[in-house]
């Protein structure tokens, strides 16, 4: 990371109504983009780097963050952080961006808890109707057997 980039952040960034995570957490770092792009790749850093430290972050509740280091614990570096790159764009400011919305969607879906299911038991009509089905099924194999002649 050649460069500490200092864009146009919000004062935190949105993930839920209940997570907001302070820009003062998050660091974003330049670098030249790679690839094909001629004269304006090898010139410009149009690459945008957003690191966050997970374990360090006072954004987030104690149950959150135990939640988010198993939930993202393949995407995590092993002190923790989380780094996105974006460099699709030819400006700095529209890869900001991007990295800083592909971030939120991560931790925003990260966060999101299954439903535990809860167990049921199967109708008396769909009961009956699997052993009428199974009744049948059986009868139709009895009358393929040839019978003793």
């Amino acid at each position: 990371m050649d460069n500490v980039l200092v864009p146009r952040l919000p004062p935190e960034i949105l993930i839920t109504p209940r997570v907001r995570i302070p820009a003062a957490e998050v660091e974003l770092a330049t670098a030249r983009s790679g690839g094909p792009g001629g004269q304006h790749v090898n010139k410009t850093e149009s690459k945008v780097i957003l690191r966050w430290n997970l374990p360090a972050s006072r954004a987030l509740r104690d149950h959150d963050r135990a939640w988010l280091l198993q939930r993202l614990a393949n995407r995590l570096t092993l002190g923790g952080d989380i780094v996105l790159s974006a460099e699709t764009e030819r400006s700095q400011s529209a890869n900001a961006e991007e990295v800083v919305r592909r971030f939120a969607q991560i931790v925003r879906e990260a966060l999101v808890r299954p439903k535990p299911r809860r167990a049921t038991k199967p109708t008396r009509s769909s009961r009956e109707r699997r052993l009428t089905t199974k009744r049948h099924e059986s009868d139709r194999k009895r009358n393929r057997r040839s019978g003793p002649d």
